[in-house]
């Protein structure tokens, strides 16, 4: 292991500034080697990612600190955005070096380099995305105000006309599965419930997408211009941006721009719009947006899937039409009250592609934002073998933090509280601060079983079949266990940097397995109560608590199953502390004051000559301030 003492990219000693730095920022490094090693001088070795300049800065020796020699080294990042690997060489008085990275010493063709962000910062990220509470809505299942009738719809749909139904979930003769199953969860319905969305602290509304389209998810677009009529109509999207801006609350759509649907207008396999589409002739005007193999039966799809044909992003007349038009797709919704674009798998997009959608929606909405989904880190991303650039300033403001949920899922079901930090850490230090600040934190979406179920369902779960899996329901005991830990989660959520994310349902107690099953619908007059009164009290506390929104991360405790964090923002410090183990934890923290509380609970705890004195009961949290 590398001796923290010669390096340590996280400790101003060592490195400053800390993380990501902005075009032209200096960097210094301070190393502080043994001196026994007999080291006389060395260099510093920066290879760039996307310019592939590979630069040496000397490494000076400057003194000693007891049995340390101390070199220091310092340069000026590029002018333009860059992904910068770095490490050291140092010399010996015989002609002998060595390198030095994240594995220790080593030789060169071995090292480990560490990765220094350079981004550009001119481009400012709004506030209010990172600092709010944003709640994921799959509109076919969320509220319905009427059973509709889709009747005149595109696509072979048919309406459940009993709410709490199982969805289905089997097959088609074909084997093909079609989510041509609606429940008729509309957008009525969202603004009748949007006084309940208040109630939980919510400042964005993430929107699935609402374009028309025949399947009930959605992401197969028939038209990107039209709203589809099951939802409702323009005017009720517009009065549900009204009502939701006047109670603070902004909405986000879902943008799938990277293919669309077989029967969409574009490409309209089965004839349901009265254009001509490129898969019914090759003078279509939207021939050029496909990429045809075989005409008209065989083309490029979305992981191969027939009904998501991919789109030609590079075609000018589709760029035009998305992006760049007066009236463009961007444009339109945004006029129309939207506040933020989601773009559905990113990684397929060009990053060219994204940074004109950028550019457009600061035109446009100069205070919109742009999130993507991606699912690694999203500062180091490969994508079809080409290193992404989504964070360095000019594309995305934020991403979908999937690294926090693997890393909270692994905390939360007995994994070291110290792999937590490591991991959070390195994202910490890989973003740009604003972006870090600016993720979508979640532990559950419409991509992934109910975190309810994974939390509380005993492993080895019932995965021989789709009917076992759709029909699952946790015992009496394992739904405790499931609510215990998501309430600890939601405290791990609710304190992290980056906005906390609730997908639908799941402060009502929603389990279920994998898509379809994570999709079923809301259950009113059914909820899970307890978890509801959670989550309003960490909305409450996220609203009312600046520490909690933007305030500075410091980890003061990992041992074991024990995480413990502090939130401090001015003169305010919140202290999260969380026990996902199976044994209660006595645990002594510094403390200034006479009294801690947990500001959940509201209980007060006494300290004495500045420490506080804790026992943490098994698979429970607190919020101390």
């Amino acid at each position: 292991m590398l001796d923290r003492s010669i390096y340590f990219s996280r400790d101003p000693a060592y490195k400053t500034p800390f993380g990501a730095v902005t075009l032209g920022q200096t960097v210094s490094m301070t190393l502080r080697p043994r001196r026994e090693e007999g080291f006389t001088r060395g260099v510093l070795v920066a290879v760039h990612e996307f310019s592939g300049l590979r630069q040496e800065f000397p490494i000076t020796r400057r003194g000693r600190e007891g049995d340390r020699q101390v070199f220091t080294a310092s340069f000026s990042a590029p002018m333009e955005p860059e992904l910068i690997w770095y490490y050291f060489v140092f010399y010996l008085a015989n002609g002998g070096s060595k390198c030095l990275g994240k594995n220790g010493y080593c030789d060169s063709h071995e090292v480990d380099c560490w990765q220094l962000t350079v981004y550009d910062g001119s481009h400012k990220t709004p506030a209010w995305f990172g600092e709010g509470v944003t709640y994921q809505i799959f509109p076919d299942r969320f509220r319905r105000t009427y059973t509709p009738d889709p009747a005149g719809m595109i696509g072979d749909r048919w309406v459940h006309h009993v709410w709490d139904e199982l969805m289905e979930y089997r097959p088609n003769e074909r084997g093909e599965i079609l989510n041509r199953d609606f429940f008729g969860g509309n957008i009525p319905g969202i603004i009748e419930k949007l006084p309940y969305l208040k109630s939980l602290g919510v400042s964005t509304i993430y929107l699935c997408p609402i374009f028309e389209a025949s399947s009930n998810h959605r992401y197969n677009t028939g038209d990107y211009r039209k709203l589809d009529p099951m939802l409702g109509t323009d005017k009720d999207l517009q009065v549900l941006c009204e009502r939701a801006h006047e109670m603070g609350i902004r909405i986000m759509l879902d943008g799938v721009f990277n293919h669309n649907g077989s029967d969409s207008r574009y490409f309209n396999a089965r004839g349901y719009y009265p254009t001509v589409g490129a898969a019914q002739s090759q003078r279509s005007p939207y021939y050029g947006w496909f990429n045809f193999r075989v005409w008209p039966w065989q083309y490029d799809s979305w992981w191969g899937i027939s009904t998501l044909p991919s789109v030609n992003e590079g075609h000018p007349d589709y760029v035009k039409f998305i992006i760049e038009d007066d009236d463009s797709v961007i444009r339109h919704w945004l006029r129309m009250g939207a506040d933020a674009w989601r773009l559905d798998v990113a990684d397929e997009l060009p990053d060219w592609f994204i940074e004109k959608i950028r550019a457009v929606m600061e035109e446009e909405k100069p205070d919109s934002f742009l999130l993507g989904e991606v699912w690694e880190d999203g500062s180091n991303k490969i994508a079809y073998s080409q290193r992404r650039r989504y964070l360095l300033g000019r594309e995305t403001h934020g991403l979908m933090n999937y690294p926090f949920r693997s890393a909270a899922l692994a905390y939360l079901q007995g994994g070291p509280a110290a792999d937590f930090m490591e991991q959070m850490e390195t994202l910490r230090e890989n973003y740009p601060h604003d972006a870090y600040y600016s993720t979508m934190n979640m532990l559950g979406t419409h991509d992934n079983p109910r975190i309810l179920t994974l939390l509380g369902a005993a492993p080895p779960y019932p995965l021989e079949s789709r009917d076992q899996r759709a029909h699952y329901r946790m015992s009496a005991e394992e739904y405790r266990r499931g609510t215990r830990r998501l309430m600890l989660g939601g405290i791990l959520l609710y304190a992290f940097p980056g906005s906390p994310m609730l997908y639908y349902g799941d402060e009502a107690g929603m389990e279920g397995f994998e898509d379809p099953f994570n999709r079923g619908t809301f259950p009113w007059g059914r909820e899970n109560t307890a978890l509801q009164a959670h989550f309003r009290t960490l909305g409450r506390l996220r609203q009312s608590r600046p520490s909690l929104r933007k305030g500075d991360i410091r980890y003061l405790h990992t041992q074991g199953q024990v995480l413990v964090f502090s939130r401090t923002w001015e003169e305010e410090t919140t202290v999260a502390v969380l026990n996902a183990g199976f044994e209660p934890v006595s645990l002594e923290l510094d403390w200034s004051g006479s009294l801690a509380e947990d500001a959940i609970t509201g209980q007060k705890f006494l300290v004495q000559n500045g420490k506080l004195r804790l026992v943490v009961p098994p698979e429970e949290g607190l919020l101390l301030i």
